[in-house]
């Protein structure tokens, strides 16, 4: 349920594309972040660190879209928010010494500091990768293939990674009985 919740920017944004073009896409994946903080506030749930960290990228570069009525703008915001992630995971292990990932992942699993550093590298690696390749199809291709690439393909590829990882970390996880 989560994942749809977090998903649901994207998916609005892409409804909104494909009924209204991309200035108007732009705006709702603007509302859709705010109501998001706004949902969980009046639920008095944790706002998570990514979700206030794309609300400011998605304000940005959604506004300067809207301001200038240039879609570069909002093309760059997915680049952005991968290589933050990815620059947040390696600020963390370089400079602090802290994975990043074991921090929000030690409570759901127990692992190894050798495989929280594979987790933690893996995620940097493809936060990197997933930012060149929005960048690729950004200014490679239409818009509309874009807008596509957004949300089928960028969620194949975030959904194949995770897949791949559990696949890699169960040789770690022990059932309990």
């Amino acid at each position: 349920m989560k994942f749809l919740f977090d998903l649901l920017p994207v998916i609005l944004f892409f409804v909104a594309y494909k009924v209204a073009g991309i200035y108007a896409a732009t705006g709702v994946a603007m509302a859709a972040t705010f109501a998001q903080i706004g949902w969980l506030w009046f639920k008095g749930r944790k706002i998570d660190t990514m979700l206030w960290v794309s609300l400011v990228i998605i304000t940005v570069f959604g506004g300067l879209t809207l301001l200038l009525q240039d879609e570069d703008f909002i093309k760059w915001k997915p680049t952005v928010l991968y290589w933050a992630f990815a620059a947040a995971l390696l600020g963390g292990t370089v400079f602090f010494k802290k994975n990043l990932m074991r921090v929000l992942l030690a409570e759901q699993m127990e692992l190894p500091d050798v495989a929280w550093a594979k987790v933690n590298w893996s995620w940097i690696g493809f936060f990197v990768f997933m930012g060149i390749a929005n960048l690729f199809v950004a200014f490679n291709f239409s818009t509309d293939d874009w807008v596509n690439f957004k949300l089928f393909g960028a969620t194949g590829l975030m959904l194949a990674f995770v897949l791949a990882q559990g696949l890699l970390l169960q040789k770690y996880i022990e059932e309990k009985e």
